[in-house]
């Protein structure tokens, strides 16, 4: 067995431990290399990770603040839309009223060109037998003027109190001391074809009875016998 103090051996370990220590030296390098690469790595993962992440927050905010935006508009469309909801209701309602009251006009109106067209008939039915009845005074004239002295004229009503066509009656043989004088009534004809006592001359107070008689059963000579009999009565006093 070699002894430690042998110089060979002595050299031999003094080279073994130089490299051993070498080789460790060189071991640290490269792991002080790899360590250095891997901080400058980390460095620039952490650097590109923080502006990522800085990028993002801002991103973000954008986005919240655009949702805020959205929002704030979406309250005003919704108030908007509430009141053109509300306009387009009140709308709807006024044209739905005047629909109604465009249906009842129409109504009216067919029942006013009913009454009318009913009225139109009546006065051309009443017409008719006011003209029948004059062309039957006209028939009678001669008659009445050979037999009762009488004269018949047709007369334009303008007074307040009759309106249209009149008839005036004249009288005369009726005062024995002036057979000549004249005693006259007048009649209008009303709408309805009654009849209806304008005036008298001399007046008569029983004129308002005739009448009521006369419009009761509307016979005219019956009337004006009645009339010629109060005239006489009314002469010879």
């Amino acid at each position: 067995m070699e002894s430690i103090t042998d110089p060979n051996m002595s050299v031999g370990f003094t080279s073994a431990m130089e490299e051993i220590h070498n080789e460790y030296l060189k071991t640290f390098g490269e792991i002080i290399d790899q360590t250095t690469e891997l901080c400058q790595s980390h460095r620039e993962f952490v650097k590109c990770a923080v502006d990522t992440c800085l990028k993002k927050c801002k991103d973000d905010e954008m986005l919240f603040e655009t949702i805020e935006t959205f929002k704030r508009d979406l309250v005003q469309t919704s108030a908007s839309l509430k009141v053109k909801r509300h306009a387009v209701s009140e709308m709807i309602s006024e044209i739905e009223h005047k629909d109604v009251q465009k249906e009842d006009i129409i109504q009216k109106i067919e029942t006013l060109k009913e009454e009318q067209s009913k009225r139109k008939e009546l006065i051309l039915s009443q017409h008719k037998t006011n003209k029948n009845r004059l062309k039957y005074l006209k028939k009678a004239r001669g008659v009445f003027q050979d037999h009762l002295a009488m004269e018949i004229r047709t007369i334009s009503g303008k007074t307040q109190v009759v309106k249209g066509e009149k008839l005036q009656f004249i009288f005369r043989n009726i005062n024995p001391s002036d057979l000549k004088s004249a005693y006259i009534v007048t009649l209008g004809l009303n709408q309805d074809g009654s009849y209806q006592i304008v005036s008298s001359d001399p007046a008569l107070g029983c004129l308002p009875v005739l009448e009521s008689q006369l419009q009761k059963t509307n016979k005219l000579p019956t009337f004006l016998a009645s009339v010629r009999k109060e005239f006489i009565s009314q002469a010879r006093r």
